[in-house]
């Protein structure tokens, strides 16, 4: 004996989960590249977190960033682009090169903050403009219903 029902669009109905279903919600690793507005996100808020006034190790940010997030992978090229491009916007809105520094020292490069009040502020609208480019991308996807440059 067949079913009596068809498929039809809007059909689909679903039934509670068998007992011991795992959560599908697991998220893949995801390996930060340079300029990818999420990785930069990411490495903005920790920046805006670092002491200002001393040198601190991109290595240690990298390790940082590596423990804070378990499912990213960064390295030091990834740190230092997203420090590059700060140290640009820097540039471009004061006019000097002393709020950020990024400097070879005996253990790899560093960067160091200007100990200044304006840093933070600064930082904090630079981590604003990263987090609307992620919500832009993310706005995109959802409206695509596909990656970006597949089609």
């Amino acid at each position: 004996m067949t079913d009596p029902r068809s498929a039809a669009p809007g059909g689909l109905r679903l039934v509670a989960a068998p007992p011991g279903l795992p959560d599908p919600n697991l998220a893949p690793p995801v390996v930060a590249e340079p300029g990818d507005a999420f990785a930069v996100l990411r490495v903005l808020e920790l920046v805006a977190r670092v002491e200002r006034g001393r040198p601190i190790l991109l290595d240690d940010l990298v390790a940082t960033l590596n423990a804070r997030y378990l499912d990213w992978l960064f390295d030091r090229a990834v740190i230092a682009d997203a420090l590059v491009a700060l140290q640009a916007n820097w540039l471009a809105d004061f006019r000097n090169a002393s709020g950020i520094v990024l400097e070879d020292s005996p253990y790899g490069p560093a960067v160091q903050l200007e100990a200044t009040a304006r840093v933070s502020g600064w930082l904090v609208g630079q981590a604003q403009r990263a987090a609307a480019e992620c919500r832009r991308q993310l706005a995109e996807f959802g409206r695509r219903d596909e990656a970006p440059g597949s089609s």
